[in-house]
């Protein structure tokens, strides 16, 4: 199963993150081969961390919530909140395997979080239904080589669409947001994101 994990950064607590990065890269080290994406997603000034980002394959979600609540970070308070959802990898690929590669251009985490399926981009509604007759699809009018990872975020037991999650490659924030047609949720968030892992 994957899941998508975002940890949002508690306002002021840089330099406890800072203080706990070794910890932060051993425990992540032991998720290596699990991991799909990774790395930090920063405010509107392009260097604030906002929280992290990690897209990881577990076999359920008891595992998935260890994951999340066992971090370090999370222990010692870095992060206000977390959202894990079930998550469907829809390109099948890591983010090691984008074809733009670490680096060159900006690249974005948007959210999308919808109430209910019916209000979701058709490309990307994921219900019990969908996934049955047509399976889940990747957006239209998008350059699918632009995409770092893409796919609905969803329940638990994976029958109810929650939201959509993407890595992108764009040139501004705006180009990032459209990629989930944003006027169909109820929500949108959009950050600069890098890739992470060990420097």
């Amino acid at each position: 199963m994957e899941f998508f994990c975002y940890h949002r950064d508690r306002a002021g607590s840089l330099a406890l993150r800072e203080e706990l990065g070794e910890e932060h890269w051993s425990y992540m080290d032991r998720y290596e081969a699990e991991l799909i994406a990774r790395g930090p997603a920063f405010g509107a000034d392009g260097e604030t961390v906002a929280g992290s980002v990690h897209i990881v394959g577990l076999p359920d979600p008891a595992a998935a919530r260890a994951f999340a609540f066992d971090e370090p970070n999370h222990q010692a308070g870095v992060y206000r909140d977390v959202l894990l959802r079930r998550w469907r990898n829809l390109l099948g690929r890591t983010m090691w395997e984008f074809p733009g590669g670490r680096v060159g251009g900006r690249r974005y985490l948007v959210l999308g979080l919808g109430p209910h399926p019916t209000a979701a981009d058709a490309a990307t509604t994921t219900t019990t239904a969908t996934a049955t007759a047509s399976g889940p699809r990747l957006p239209s009018g998008v350059d699918h080589d632009e995409l770092i990872a893409f796919g609905p975020l969803l329940s638990d037991d994976a029958t109810a669409w929650l939201g959509t999650a993407a890595l992108v490659r764009a040139p501004d924030p705006e180009t990032a947001r459209a990629v989930l047609a944003p006027h169909r949720y109820a929500e949108t968030e959009v950050y600069e994101w890098e890739f992470g892992g060990r420097r």
